[in-house]
């Protein structure tokens, strides 16, 4: 026999609806079963004996008496402890967004979507859908340059006409140099791509040295002229220069487009082109250096061999390079430049 317990005391109405309720053929059954719990209670049943009755556990019996005694009948109500918001409110879309664009708290530099869902108390999936549906994307960063030079307009319209309407019977360079090219080797052989496996590369690697490329783009028919040197010096870019009007006809107006590098504006780079009147300089505007098409094909060459290439030596390196651009010249892709309203961003007084 289970120990005695002290019985509760029923009001009459408080029993009436408990009979009610023991008695109810459309309530649920969990009502049912609390309320003849009640019941024995009063009668002053042990709890081994209501739990052999009505066929529960004991600690079922404490936690809906404990209920009662502390808010009567009002405490007999099954209670969910809640869970994640699931529909996707305005005002919790709101909520999102305006901590998705405040710091975290937690010390890290931008949001997750479960540690934004964490902070709110909703489902991670909710904050990915309000991102996607309004392109946010804290995981990632673009990087700017703005300019600061007072003639940007007057500058960048020249070189984009020069790209748009370029002189009759003229041609336009577009004119750079890659600089600190590393001839780098690998101490470990290269295991070459197979079926559900990259190529792999060891982790060591052998510097034999660097070399400078310097690049001209033929903005009409895409061929690019190139040459390497050991140094980056001003004697060395006048040489590139008599080096790629030599290959012009005698006479022929030449436009050249480069950025404002301090090798470009020396004293030997003006006295030759004293001498040569029919050869313009473009300069780009001050860190605008994106108008210059030549950057487009480094990043090409970048892709294509040096970023992944093995070179023995700079010899090799060279010779890569050079054989690179002469099978590149022979089908060469002009650059599709294109801008549909000059007057909206850039435009000369």
């Amino acid at each position: 026999m289970g120990m005695k317990t002290q019985p509760i005391k029923l009001r009459k109405a408080e029993r009436t609806e408990l009979e009610r309720r023991v008695r109810s053929r459309r309530g649920r059954a969990e009502d049912a079963r609390i309320a003849r719990v009640l019941l024995l209670l009063a009668e002053g049943a042990t709890y081994r004996e209501i739990a052999e009755k009505v066929d529960c556990s004991e600690p079922f019996i404490s936690k809906w008496k404990k209920r009662f005694l502390e808010e009567r009948l009002a405490g007999l109500y099954t209670r969910h402890e809640g869970r994640p918001v699931t529909v996707l409110t305005p005002r919790m879309e709101a909520r999102i967004l305006d901590h998705t664009r405040k710091k975290p708290t937690d010390g890290t530099t931008h949001w997750s979507t479960r540690r934004l869902a964490k902070k709110l108390g909703v489902h991670h999936m909710m904050v990915a859908r309000v991102w996607k549906k309004h392109g946010i994307q804290p995981h990632r960063m673009d990087r700017y340059m703005a300019s600061n030079d007072p003639d940007f307009e007057t500058k960048a319209a020249d070189v984009i006409g020069l790209y748009l309407h370029p002189p009759q019977h003229a041609v336009v360079f577009c004119v750079d140099e890659k600089t600190a090219i590393q001839a780098l080797d690998r101490k470990d052989p290269i295991l070459p791509l197979s079926p559900g496996r990259a190529e792999r590369h060891g982790f060591e690697y052998v510097r034999h040295g660097t070399l400078s490329l310097f690049a001209a783009l033929d903005t009409q028919t895409g061929e690019v002229h190139g040459k390497t040197t050991a140094r980056h010096t001003t004697n060395e870019f006048v040489a590139f220069l008599a080096d790629l009007l030599a290959r012009q006809p005698e006479g022929r107006e030449v436009h050249i487009i480069l950025d404002n590098l301090a090798i470009h504006k020396t004293r030997a780079v003006q006295q030759f082109l004293e001498d040569r009147p029919h050869v313009h300089l473009h300069f780009t505007p001050t860190y605008s250096s994106w108008l210059n098409q030549v950057e487009l094909w480094f990043s090409k060459i970048e892709r294509d061999l040096i970023h992944r290439g093995v070179f023995t030596s700079v010899k090799d390196l060279a010779r890569r390079i050079m054989a690179y651009i002469r099978h590149y010249n022979k089908e060469p892709r002009i650059i599709k430049w294109q801008y549909d309203d000059p007057s909206r961003r850039i435009c000369v007084a």
